[in-house]
């Protein structure tokens, strides 16, 4: 289970080193073979492969003549990408990744369970400002009786 959020840097290169508490459980559920892709949010996520593979497959299932469902495919299946980590605990953020993200050095790392969200500072930023602008109205239906 991957929880919390890590303020991060990439190098030169635009590799990201995955936080020592991450490294393990990745490697053990995936050998560090990851997918990383975009997000319509404007983030990308990263997944361990077996947590990805069943999520490619129900988009791909889906109609191609449909014009929402092509849009999908060509965002999460269009920009994934196939990445491992190395030795040291980095994986590479390509390039057009990057960009789409809107990257500069500092990213955040954002646990989500079964897969990470990776942010660009001022993206996250913003969804925290977002977060606390809603107040009261932050619970979607069915989360109502949440209790914290």
């Amino acid at each position: 289970m991957f929880q919390g959020a890590a303020a991060l840097s990439l190098d030169a290169k635009g590799r990201l080193a995955i936080p020592s508490r991450h490294r393990d459980a990745l490697t053990g559920m995936s050998g560090g073979q990851l997918v990383i892709t975009a997000h319509p949010h404007r983030c990308l996520l990263v997944y361990p492969v077996p947590a990805w593979e069943p999520i490619r497959d129900k988009v791909l299932a889906a109609p191609s003549l449909e014009p929402r469902a092509a849009l999908l495919k060509r965002l999460l299946v269009g920009f994934a990408r196939d990445e491992e980590m190395d030795a040291a605990g980095r994986v590479l953020i390509a390039p057009e990744l990057r960009q789409f993200a809107q990257f500069d050095k500092q990213v955040w790392l954002v646990g989500q369970g079964n897969h990470f969200e990776l942010w660009s500072d001022a993206g996250w930023q913003k969804q925290q400002e977002e977060m606390l602008a809603l107040g009261a109205d932050l619970l979607p239906p069915g989360l109502e009786t949440l209790s914290l």
